[in-house]
C-alpha cells in the first residue's frame, strides 16, 4: 500500500470558495488513468492549513467515496488533540492510512515528538505514515526519535522532505529489521531516495503528469534505472517550476492550464506570477500537457 507514486492532491475550490466536489472526483479520476497507487488529501498540497475541520473531514470522505486506489489521509497537526480527532475520523471513514506532520511551530523537544505520535498510534488503529519536512516545521526530526518511533506497530513508515540522502540512507539501515518504509517527499529526489531503499514518493507533480511519475518509479522498483532517469531526466524542468513559489501555488495554476479541477488559492496564498505562470506554461508545452 505505501509503495509507489501517490499524488499529494490539490484541494479544487468553486467559485464561491468550497469545496469542488465533482473537481476534485475528476481529479482523483484523472490521476488514477496515469497508474498512481495511491492518493493522498489534506496534505500540504492541498491547503490543509486553511481548510475548516469540516472541509477536512469533507475532502477524505469524498477521496474515500470515489477513489479505487488507497487513501492515505493527511491528518496532521501541531495541536495533538487536532490531530488525533482528525486520524479518529479518517479511519472511522475508512482511510487505508494517514500521514501525519511533525508538529509544526511548536518545535516539540523530542520527548514531545514521542509522546505526541505514539498517543495517536494507540487511540486509532490505522496505519500510520510521519512526514519529516524542516522547511515547514522549522525542525528536523532526530534519527533517534525517527527510529524509537519505528518500532511502534501501525507506524509504518515515513515521508522524509529533509533534502538529506545521507538521513534517508541511515533512517533505512537503521530500521532494516522493522516494517517499516521510507517514501520520498521531495520529487527532485525521489529517483535517488528510491536508490537507497525508499519504497515510492508522495507527489506534487503527479498531479500534473501522473503517467511519467508512475512510470518513473515502478521502473526504478523494478531495478531498471535507465528507464527511471530517462523519465527522471524528462520531467526534471517541469518539477522546478512547480516549485518557483510556494507549493502548492504554482501545481494549482498547473492544474489550471492543464484543464484540470484547480480554483482559487486561499489567503494567505497569492496567484502565480505572470513570469513563473510563463514558465510553468513553457514546460507544460514542451511535455505535450498543454498546446
Amino acid at each position: 500500500m505505501f509503495e509507489g507514486t501517490m499524488p499529494a492532491l490539490i484541494t479544487p475550490f468553486t467559485k464561491d470558495d468550497r469545496i469542488d466536489r465533482e473537481g476534485l472526483q475528476r481529479n482523483i479520476e484523472f490521476v488514477e488513468k496515469g497508474g498512481v497507487s495511491g492518493i493522498v488529501p489534506c496534505g500540504t498540497t492541498g491547503e490543509s492549513a486553511t481548510l475548516s475541520a469540516s472541509e477536512h473531514e469533507e475532502v477524505i470522505d469524498i477521496a474515500v467515496e470515489c477513489s479505487k486506489v488507497p487513501v492515505i489521509a493527511g491528518t496532521g497537526s501541531n495541536n495533538t488533540g487536532e490531530a488525533l480527532q482528525f486520524t479518529k475520523h479518517a479511519a472511522d471513514a475508512g482511510v487505508d492510512g494517514v500521514l501525519l506532520i511533525s508538529p509544526y511551530y511548536n518545535k516539540p523537544n523530542p520527548a514531545g515528538l514521542l509522546a505526541h505520535f505514539k498517543k495517536i498510534a494507540e487511540a486509532v488503529d490505522v496505519p500510520m505514515v510521519m512526514y519529516n519536512i524542516p522547511s515547514r516545521t522549522g525542525q528536523d526530526m532526530p534519527l533517534e526519535v525517527i527510529v524509537e518511533l519505528a518500532k511502534v506497530e501501525n507506524i509504518v513508515g515515513i515521508k522524509e522532505a529533509s533534502g538529506n540522502i545521507g538521513k534517508v540512507s541511515q533512517i533505512l539501515e537503521n530500521t532494516i529489521d522493522e516494517d517499516f518504509v521510507v517514501i520520498s517527499g521531495e520529487d527532485n529526489l525521489t529517483l535517488p531516495i528510491l536508490s537507497v531503499g525508499g519504497r515510492g514518493v508522495i507527489s506534487v507533480a503527479a498531479n500534473i503528469v501522473p503517467d511519467r511519475m508512475s512510470r518513473m518509479v515502478n521502473a526504478a522498483l523494478a531495478g531498471d534505472y535507465e528507464t527511471a532517469r530517462k523519465i527522471h531526466f524528462e520531467i526534471a524542468p517541469l518539477i522546478r517550476s512547480l516549485f518557483l513559489e510556494t507549493n502548492p501555488i504554482p501545481v494549482k495554476k498547473a492544474a489550471e492550464l492543464a484543464g484540470l479541477a484547480s480554483g482559487n488559492l486561499r489567503l494567505p496564498l497569492a496567484p502565480l506570477s505572470e513570469t513563473n505562470t510563463q514558465k510553468v506554461a513553457d514546460e507544460l508545452r514542451k511535455l505535450g500537457v498543454i498546446e
